[in-house]
C-alpha cells in the first residue's frame, strides 16, 4: 500500500539464545532476532514463506510474519501455518513480547520437529480485509471529528462486522451525526490513495498534527515513529493495516450511538459489505 523508508524497516537488535521449554525434549535453541513485520512494508501481504525460530508451549516465532499482533484497537490477525508436510497449524492470535519478537498462538500444540523448519503463512484474506477497511474509515472520521468539532479520541475497538469508536465531544447531537455520516462518505468517494511512512521521534513530538488520542502512546520504534497518510486529506501517527485507497471503504453510516459520560461520546459505525465481498475475491 505505502512507501516505506529504510528506517521503518525492522532493525536487527543484538543476537541472543532464545531457550525452548524443556518439553520440546532435544529441540536445540536458535538464534532469535526481532520479527521482521512484513505488514509494515505492505498491507496486502496475505502469505508469506518464513522459517521458525523459536517455539514455546503454544506459541511459535518466526523470522518474519505478514501477522499483525494488533494495537491501536485493531485486533491480532488470524490464519494458519502450513508445514512442508503438508499439515496445517491453525493461528488463533499473534502478539509481540517486550524484545519485539512476535508469538504466533496456535489452537494446538505445535509438532515437536517445528523448530528450523521452513513453513507457509496463510492469514484469514477475508477477516483482515474487513479489519483494513474499519481502520482507514477511522481514520477519516476521527479527523473530521477533531478538525470540525475539537473530538479527541478516547478509545476505540475495531471490528469485523462494525466497529466502535469513543470521542470527547461537546454539543453532539443527531444533526452532528448526520453531517459526521455525510463528511466522511464524501472522503471515501474522493479515491485518496494511502502510503505510510516514518518520522523521526523528535520531529513526531512537535507535529500536533499527527495526534488524535492524548491517551494512548504513538508508534514508536528505534526512534521513529510510523505515519499513515491518506493523500490530500490526512496523516496521523498509527502502526496498523489499512486498505490501498478510500474508494476500497465502501459506504459508511453511524448506526448507534450511547452516551459514556458528560461529554464522552461512543458511535457504532458500520461498511457495507459490497466494498468487502469485491475486495476478498481479488
Amino acid at each position: 500500500m505505502g512507501v516505506l523508508t529504510g528506517h521503518l524497516k525492522t532493525r536487527r537488535r543484538e543476537r541472543r539464545v532464545m531457550k525452548t521449554p524443556e518439553t520440546w525434549g532435544d529441540s536445540l535453541p536458535m538464534e532469535t532476532d526481532t520479527t521482521t513485520r512484513l505488514y509494515l512494508q505492505d498491507d496486502h501481504i496475505f502469505e508469506a514463506d518464513a522459517s521458525v525460530v523459536a517455539v514455546r508451549e503454544n506459541s511459535i516465532a518466526l523470522d518474519q510474519t505478514c501477522f499483525y499482533p494488533g494495537g491501536g484497537g485493531q485486533p491480532p490477525d488470524e490464519g494458519s501455518i502450513k508445514m512442508q508436510t503438508g499439515e496445517v497449524i491453525e493461528i488463533v492470535s499473534v502478539h509481540a513480547d517486550p524484545d519485539g519478537i512476535l508469538w504466533h498462538v496456535t489452537k494446538s500444540p505445535p509438532p515437536p520437529d517445528i523448530l528450523g523448519q521452513p513453513v507457509r503463512l496463510i492469514l484469514n484474506r477475508e477477516r483482515r480485509l474487513a479489519l483494513m477497511r474499519y481502520h482507514t474509515v477511522l481514520h477519516v472520521l476521527n479527523t473530521i471529528a477533531l478538525k470540525d468539532y475539537g473530538g479527541w479520541i478516547t478509545g476505540v475497538q475495531i471490528g469485523v462486522d462494525y466497529s466502535r469508536i469513543d470521542f470527547k465531544l461537546e454539543g453532539f447531537s443527531a444533526a452532528m451525526c448526520h453531517e459526521l455520516e455525510r463528511k466522511v462518505n464524501a472522503v471515501l468517494e474522493g479515491n485518496h490513495p494511502l502510503r505510510s511512512y516514518a518520522v523521526p521521534e523528535e520531529e513526531f513530538r512537535k507535529r500536533d498534527d499527527l495526534l488524535r488520542t492524548l491517551e494512548a502512546k504513538p508508534p514508536v520504534s528505534h526512534g521513529q515513529v510510523r505515519v499513515v497518510e491518506i493523500q490530500g486529506f490526512d496523516a496521523q501517527a498509527c502502526g496498523g493495516t489499512h486498505v490501498g485507497n478510500t474508494s476500497e471503504v465502501g459506504r459508511f453510516s453511524i448506526f448507534r450511538t450511547e452516551n459514556k459520560g458528560k461529554i464522552n461520546k461512543r458511535l457504532y459505525v458500520r461498511l457495507d459489505q459490497a466494498a468487502s465481498s469485491a475486495l476478498a475475491t481479488e
